[in-house]
This record gives C-alpha cells, sequence and structure tokens, in this order.
C-alpha cells in the first residue's frame, strides 16, 4: 500500500509513521512478542516505513523487538531511536553524559541488530550537562557512521537553537495533539525557521482521542503512566470526558473514527509534521492508517479546534516531578 509521504530530515518518509512504545512499555500490558512482531510487519504492509524505538522502552526490549521484526526489511524502513533515557537497575535514568550516549548508541545497534540508526534522539535533555556537549556527543557518532541524523525531544525553542548551533537537527520529537498544544507556543515557529521537521508523539492524547476511555481508574492496569498524569485523574477526566459527545459528533459528521479524525487534524497543521501513533492490534493499526488519506474541510478544522483546547482541557499534562525533567514550553497552570 503506498501512502502520502512527508520529509524528516534527510528521508522521505510515510505521512503517519508508528510509534513502538506501547508494544513493550507504559500502558496496558502489552502484546504477546508474537503478536507484536506480526503488527510491526503489518504496518510495513500498510505503508509505514518510519519506525519510532527508544532504549528506555522496556529497558531494551522494544528496541530488539524491533530489530527482530524489521532486520530483514531494513533496507525499506526510516529507524528512529533514542537515548539519554534508559533503565538502570530498573529505574529510569536521565543521563545526557557524552560516554552515557555513545555507549546506549552501541548497545542500541546491537539490540535493533541493524549498523546504523538513521534518526537517533536525545530522549531528554539532561539539565546536569549542556545541551552542546551531549548534541556534540551525537554529532561525534554521525561522523562514525553509527547514525545517520540527530534529533531531540522535548525540548524548548530555545534549546532547540542552541543544539542546532552545535550541528543541524534533523527532527523534534514532542507531545502535539488537540489536547497538548504546547508546541505551538514556540518550538514549532523555531522548527520552520530552521528547517527542522516536527514529529508528533501521542497524538491521539494516550488513548483519549481514540474515545474508548471511559473511566481511567477501571480501565488501566497499576503501573499505567497514565495514572500519574493529571488529566486522567478524578479531579479532571469527567470534565475532559464531557468534550468527547460533541468530539464524537464531528467525526460521525466527517465519515472516520475519532482516531482518524485526531490524526487528521493534526495532518492539517503542515506538511512539516508527523504523526507517530502507537498501537497494540491489528484493527487499531488499520484504522489509524486510514487518516493518512483524510481530508477535512475548514468547518470540521475550526470546530475541531474550538472544542479541544489548552483552555477546554482540564489539568496539566504532566505532573509537577514530571514536567521538571522536561523543557518544553508550558502554558500556566490549568
Amino acid at each position: 500500500m503506498s501512502l502520502p509521504r512527508r520529509r524528516v530530515g534527510p528521508f522521505d518518509v510515510s505521512a503517519i509513521g508508528l510509534g513502538c512504545m506501547n508494544l513493550s512499555h507504559a500502558y496496558d500490558t502489552p502484546p504477546a512478542p508474537e503478536q507484536a512482531e506480526a503488527l510491526l510487519r503489518r504496518a510495513l504492509e500498510l505503508g509505514i516505513d518510519f519506525f519510532d524505538t527508544a532504549a528506555l522502552y522496556g529497558f531494551g526490549a522494544n528496541e530488539e523487538l524491533v530489530g527482530r521484526a524489521l532486520k530483514p526489511h531494513r533496507a525499506r524502513i526510516v529507524l528512529a531511536s533514542k537515548c539519554g533515557m534508559t533503565g538502570v537497575d530498573g529505574k529510569r535514568v536521565i543521563d545526557g553524559r557524552p560516554e552515557t550516549l555513545k555507549r546506549t548508541c552501541d548497545d542500541a545497534l546491537r539490540r535493533l541488530q541493524t549498523e546504523v540508526i538513521d534518526l537517533y534522539y536525545l530522549h531528554r535533555w539532561d539539565k546536569k550537562v549542556p545541551i552542546e556537549d551531549s548534541v556534540g556527543a551525537l554529532a561525534d557518532l554521525v561522523r562514525a557512521g553509527k547514525i545517520r541524523a540527530i534529533g531531540l525531544s522535548e525540548v524548548s525553542a530555545s534549546t532547540l537553537r542552541r543544539a542546532h548551533a552545535v550541528h543541524p537537527i534533523a527532527a523534534i520529537q514532542n507531545e502535539y495533539s488537540l489536547w497538548t498544544r504546547e508546541a505551538e507556543i514556540g518550538v514549532l515557529a523555531a522548527c520552520r525557521e530552521l528547517g527542522i521537521a516536527f514529529v508528533a508523539f501521542s497524538p491521539l492524547a494516550r488513548g483519549f482521542l481514540g474515545g474508548e476511555i471511559s473511566d481511567p481508574a477501571v480501565q488501566f492496569r497499576s503501573g499505567d503512566i497514565r495514572l500519574a498524569m493529571p488529566r486522567f485523574q478524578p479531579d479532571h477526566y469527567p470534565k475532559n470526558l464531557a468534550l468527547l459527545a460533541e468530539y464524537r459528533e464531528i467525526a460521525a459528521h466527517a465519515s472516520c473514527s475519532p482516531a482518524q479524525l485526531a490524526l487528521a487534524w493534526l495532518l492539517a497543521q503542515g506538511e512539516d509534521i508527523v504523526p507517530i501513533p502507537g498501537a497494540t492490534n491489528l484493527q487499531h493499526l488499520d484504522d489509524i492508517v486510514g487518516a493518512a488519506v483524510l481530508r477535512l474541510d475548514a468547518a470540521t478544522l475550526a470546530r475541531l479546534d474550538a472544542l479541544i483546547n489548552q483552555h477546554t482541557v482540564s489539568g496539566n499534562r504532566y505532573n509537577d516531578a514530571t514536567q521538571a525533567e522536561i523543557d518544553t514550553e508550558s502554558f500556566a497552570a490549568a
């Protein structure tokens, strides 16, 4: 199957990529390895050729999964992974020291069963290490032929500019969806000024815009990272849930699923945006791919903008502890 194409740095990729995190990490119980591998191969059959993983996901297990499933198709795909946030002794650790990033890359190459990673992101900026030092280490990896292009995740426009002065940045990967608009404060404009692609993670608002989460406390298993996110907690979620009735009406009017509606809105925000939704079953995968060819008219886009935005969504994106770890611009506390 052929999907519309977009540019991410030097790469020509499918307009929708696949975020692989939830095949191993963070949300509900992940699928069995054989099911996850089948899903990755099905994504390729559907025309997706941009796959995103990270050393953090499953503390290496996700890179191993992606490596096993996609090694036979390596020449056909653009492979992205991340460093700077890993699992150490069972705990998540942010470490942007040059020696750590280089070691993590070597480990990733082995797990991914490849000689080079196409796009390698600094997963988080370690604020104890100058961004120039971390990006300098990634530049060394480019010169060594271990990675082809550098990306950054969860950073602000000012940090992006500092990093880009050291070595060209191919892509920013920040959260962006109808209910997470922080990218619109500054970093998206900076990307456009500098010619940098914007890769949008959690484009379905961590499942919310799929329209299937009625009660997080009941539906999410213990350890699901969303349980610690304010928007899914009892003080805020009922207010957010109230937005979905009209949202579903808009999807029905557009003759698409709620998930397709969210992705089509994001794709309409600019040709330089590539969303990377996740999926854990083949039905959801087939559904999200359908959004690549969906076009929303101006009236529908305007209605969506007015319904779900930073003023109508209740609760902050992250709790205070997680917010302190990231560098993105943020709106006033909700």
